[in-house]
């Protein structure tokens, strides 16, 4: 526990677990990103891949990755200063970015089986992340309510 000017003790309620998993996830999507695009570079070379869906694939995945960072931006700045409006912006971002890469997993011209894995880990993490940002969140509106 934390003394606060007042001289009263305060309770930090901000969640190691969440914030290493932040940390790490940042490392992962690097790996993620870079590999998912120099997969879709090796398809677009070796199969026929129409040039709209390889548009559209691209577009979405740097839109991903803006939706990435503004997640862990969220994340972070809404565990460390224990903001309820981030944490449920993180939470929000958390299910767009799911469902991103559930595209890539499922509805993507053509799925190897790399994008199977580091899908599969990405959508782990997602789910981890969720999970620990519900009960920070909750942790957060039980003792300011």
């Amino acid at each position: 526990m934390a003394a606060n000017r007042a001289g009263k003790s305060a309770v930090v309620l901000s969640s190691v677990p969440l914030q290493l998993l932040l940390y790490l996830t940042a490392l992962y999507y690097v790996f993620y990103f870079l590999s998912t695009f120099c997969m879709i570079i090796y398809k677009s070379r070796i199969m026929s891949y129409p040039d709209d869906l390889l548009t559209q694939d691209v577009g979405l995945l740097f839109f991903m990755a803006c939706l990435e960072l503004f997640r862990l931006y969220c994340g972070v700045r809404g565990n460390l200063q224990e903001t309820e409006g981030y944490m449920w912006a993180n939470l929000a971002m958390t299910v767009a970015t799911a469902l991103l890469s559930v595209y890539f997993l499922v509805w993507q011209l053509y799925v190897m089986h790399a994008d199977v894995i580091i899908n599969a880990i990405l959508l782990s993490v997602y789910g981890l992340g969720g999970v620990l940002g519900l009960a920070t969140l909750a942790r957060f509106t039980s003792v300011y309510s």
